[in-house]
């Protein structure tokens, strides 16, 4: 039984991989009278002086909605909010296990960006924090965008942002490994969705000056009127050099290669083409844009997939359990870049000089720490950037 059987197999079993505990004994008349009417009333009327103390008087506090419109379910495409549940599930379950932080899935049946944008905030006012989650390209960003705008609390994009944070530490610490500097390495990401172009920008962040973006038709370049409107506008600040072509030649003497693309489109000549001391990170999942053997044995020097079962795993698991714990805990009124920054920064620091190498440039996703370790750096990255409330 390989794992995609044995997954259906439990998944069967589970019916559901999360529920719903109650925090209160219910044994007596008294303790009805006291989590339910006539006591409950009083709760009640202290947020309606006082809606800040929903924060102090509900779960709210500590309560995180994870919501999908199906439209870009793992690598399954469209396949529908229904069928993207056992994710957001999934997703809810890991929220617990690593910061114990309560998360709920809400599959909206609605590809219109303003119906869910709209449907997002009416119910925002339940939920400390918003995990926008499996949401396709470029809608994506318009809506995140315009819920930042309006709402008052962290709204996050895990598949855009998630996946930068962890690429950029992992990226740190490769580089430390390779002894180049980030400002100074020509990177190449392939697959300019959702995932790719967050990376881009967050990338440009952390220092990186010479960023070229290669989608399906090629090399993205400022100035190309078939461009969509996302690519339009990440091509406005990579590719300075106005490179065209195709991935080969995006590839050619770069530093840095970062897959969020397709299975097999990277060939062992491309990995040869690249500079002395390549750095490969093709995270296609289930099957990268290259494996890592035959990355290596192209000259690679570090490499590093999605999958578990290489070393080197970029997991958005390490970033958003404890982004949402302590975003949570400091009552951020968003998730910023500065908390971002702070994220990768922290990320690549678990990993001590004496353990750094080539096949050790990432702490695990399963090190019982990392939550904490990111809840510490969101907070004082919320505090010194003025987001915090509490």
């Amino acid at each position: 039984m390989d794992i995609r059987e044995e997954s259906l197999k439990k998944h069967y079993e589970w019916q559901g991989k999360i529920e719903v505990v109650s925090r209160c004994k219910i044994e007596d008349r008294r303790d009805l009278s006291l989590a339910y009417t006539p006591g409950v009333a009083q709760p009640c009327l202290e947020i309606q002086k006082s809606p800040d103390k929903s924060y102090e008087l509900t779960r709210r506090s500590n309560l995180v909605a994870v919501i999908t419109d199906g439209t870009a379910v793992l690598g399954l495409g469209d396949i529908g909010p229904e069928a993207g549940m056992p994710v957001m599930e999934g997703k809810c379950a890991l929220f617990k296990e690593f910061a114990d932080v309560d998360a709920f899935p809400l599959c909206i049946r609605s590809k219109d960006v303003d119906e869910l944008v709209r449907t997002i905030y009416l119910i925002s006012g339940s939920f400390g924090g918003i995990n926008l989650e499996d949401i396709s390209a470029p809608r994506c960003f318009e809506i995140e965008e315009k819920l930042k705008a309006i709402c008052d609390i962290p709204v996050f994009h895990d598949d855009q942002h998630g996946t930068a944070i962890v690429v950029a530490a992992a990226l740190i610490n490769a580089l430390r490994v390779v002894g180049k500097d980030i400002g100074r390495v020509r990177a190449v990401i392939n697959g300019a969705g959702s995932a790719g172009i967050a990376i881009g920008r967050h990338l440009l962040q952390m220092g990186v000056n010479d960023l070229v973006m290669v989608d399906k038709q090629g090399i993205l370049c400022e100035g190309d009127d078939s461009l969509n409107s996302a690519h339009a506008d990440i091509a406005k600040t990579t590719n300075r050099g106005h490179m065209t072509g195709s991935l080969a030649d995006a590839m050619r003497g770069a530093d840095v290669f970062i897959g969020v693309s397709a299975p097999g489109v990277v060939s062992a000549d491309m990995v040869r083409s690249m500079a002395d001391g390549a750095i490969v990170f093709p995270m296609a999942n289930p099957t990268p844009e290259i494996m890592p053997d035959e990355a290596l044995a192209a000259g690679a020097a570090v490499v590093g997939t999605g999958r578990s079962d290489f070393p080197n795993q970029i997991n958005n698991v390490l970033a958003f359990p404890g982004i949402f714990r302590g975003a949570l805990e400091c009552r951020a009124r968003c998730i910023n870049e500065e908390m971002k920054v702070a994220t990768s920064y922290a990320l690549a620091a678990m990993i001590p000089e004496g353990e750094l190498r080539a096949d050790n440039i990432i702490v695990s996703p399963l090190d019982k720490r990392v939550s904490r370790v990111v809840a510490d750096a969101v907070i004082e990255a919320a505090r010194k950037t003025g987001v915090a409330r509490a």
